[in-house]
């Protein structure tokens, strides 16, 4: 089996195109890209409770919870709006990524 790859990477600034959180935007945490998703900083919020311990007081906490790589597109740089993923060869043979909409260099 092949390894999977994604447009959109750790640390790269994403916004929500669909669900319940459409239209906020967060930084990629983690990407898991056995199951197709990404962690997303202040996305798909989830309540855990945790039990007390010796270490910790436990309670009631907040926690990012993985959404689907398909319900989130890159923002771009210069709009802040969503924008698709293009690739581009520079002339020193780097190959970098860039904003379809704006035509930036996103890395």
């Amino acid at each position: 089996m092949t390894a999977k790859k994604f447009k959109v990477k750790k640390g790269d600034n994403v916004i929500v195109i669909t669900g319940p959180d459409k239209g906020k935007t967060g930084e990629v945490l983690r990407m898991l890209k056995e199951d197709d998703k990404a962690l997303v900083q202040g996305i798909n919020m989830r309540v855990k409770h945790k039990k007390a311990s010796q270490t910790s007081p436990g309670g009631i906490e907040n926690i990012e919870a993985p959404i689907h790589v398909s319900n989130i597109a890159l923002v771009d740089p210069k709009s802040e709006k969503a924008t698709r993923v293009g690739y581009k060869d520079l002339k020193d043979g780097k190959k970098v990524r860039i904003a379809r909409r704006s035509g930036e260099v996103i890395d």
